[in-house]
């Protein structure tokens, strides 16, 4: 395969969701409640899988337990976490929500180890991996000071550090649940996205006016980065994701994990504005070398995640084709 097949899809699906960190904060500063933000994100995103569907011709899935799954990891890998991303930039900037976001698949592999049969026990590399993402996630939280804000502003900041974090603990247990469940499921992954997404905009379709009240018009700009945070970081990105996976394989696809942030980042500090300290930096590379060294020595024996934004995210999710005797397996990245 050439690089020309795939790395303008790479290249792409990093710059998405890494700019849905910045589309969150420009909705949050708008104004917008930060259920309302996670509410027209999955609307947008269903309707774009929708139409993703419509335009190949694929069935959504009928049988009511599939359903059900779906419903339990849209929870945990959309709902839930999108709301918490978009809180916890209410108080921290989108450079240390992207950073904080690269924990993911730290969060994956200690729930894959808790919950999925079979998963390896890990070796001393993938533990001192941990322990390296742990301390990178303390120096970007500024613990024991060096965050350069005073006390009360230093105190929300570990407040929405800790939100962000709850949301790729969500993403880890999400993904350990999707494995166990939804992995082996014969429909494509467009077709299983399509089917979480929904879910995940009824869930907060039904929450949203209850907790945040009406919606109501947030502006152009605001309005704009909703549109493209729906339509295309829970959206399009999905099915970018999926070829990724096909065209470059698992190992590519998981190197989008350490692209994200620099994106993240870089739009922060270009178009926001957003100030970027040497913890941050430090910290989100010591989460970058974690990521790497908790990384299956086998590649493409596993479906970890990569990342998106509260993503996402992601973040988001994908899927890939995988034959032999272990069967099918669907990859779900957060966007």
């Amino acid at each position: 395969m050439t690089g020309r097949r795939w790395w303008p899809g790479f290249v792409a699906l990093s710059a998405i969701w890494g700019a849905s960190f910045a589309l969150i904060k420009v909705a949050v500063d708008a104004g917008v409640p930060p259920l309302w933000v996670a509410a027209w994100r999955c609307l947008l995103g269903a309707a774009a899988l929708w139409a993703v569907l419509a335009a190949r011709r694929e069935a959504a899935p009928r049988d009511l337990a599939t359903w059900g799954h779906c419903a339990v990891v849209a929870l945990l890998l959309n709902a839930v976490p999108f709301v918490l991303f978009s809180y916890g930039e209410t108080r921290v900037s989108s450079v240390l929500a992207g950073v904080l976001n690269a924990t993911t698949p730290l969060f994956a592999l200690l729930f894959a180890l808790a919950a999925v049969p079979g998963e390896p026990r890990p070796g001393r590399r993938r533990i001192a991996g941990l322990a390296l993402g742990f301390a990178g996630v303390l120096a970007v939280l500024g613990v024991g000071g060096g965050h350069g804000f005073g006390a009360a502003s230093g105190s929300a900041v570990v407040a929405g550090g800790l939100a962000c974090l709850a949301a790729t603990c969500c993403y880890g247990a999400g993904f350990a649940y999707l494995r166990r469940h939804l992995s082996a499921r014969p429909h494509s992954a467009a077709a299983l996205s399509a089917a979480q997404i929904t879910c995940a905009a009824a869930e907060l379709a039904l929450a949203a006016p209850l907790a945040a009240g009406a919606p109501h018009w947030p502006g152009a700009g605001a309005g704009a980065a909703l549109l493209a945070l729906g339509a295309l970081g829970t959206g399009v990105a999905y099915v970018l994701s999926l070829d990724l996976v096909r065209t470059a394989g698992t190992a590519v696809a998981a190197a989008v994990t350490y692209v994200t942030p620099l994106w993240s980042t870089a739009l922060g500090a270009l178009l926001l504005a957003e100030p970027v300290g040497w913890n941050t930096l430090l910290g989100g590379l010591a989460v970058i070398a974690a990521v790497a060294l908790t990384r299956p020595p086998r590649v493409g024996s596993g479906t970890g995640p990569g990342t998106g934004p509260g993503a996402a995210p992601g973040t988001g999710s994908a899927a890939g084709k995988r034959t032999g005797r272990r069967g099918r397996r669907r990859r779900q990245p957060v966007g």
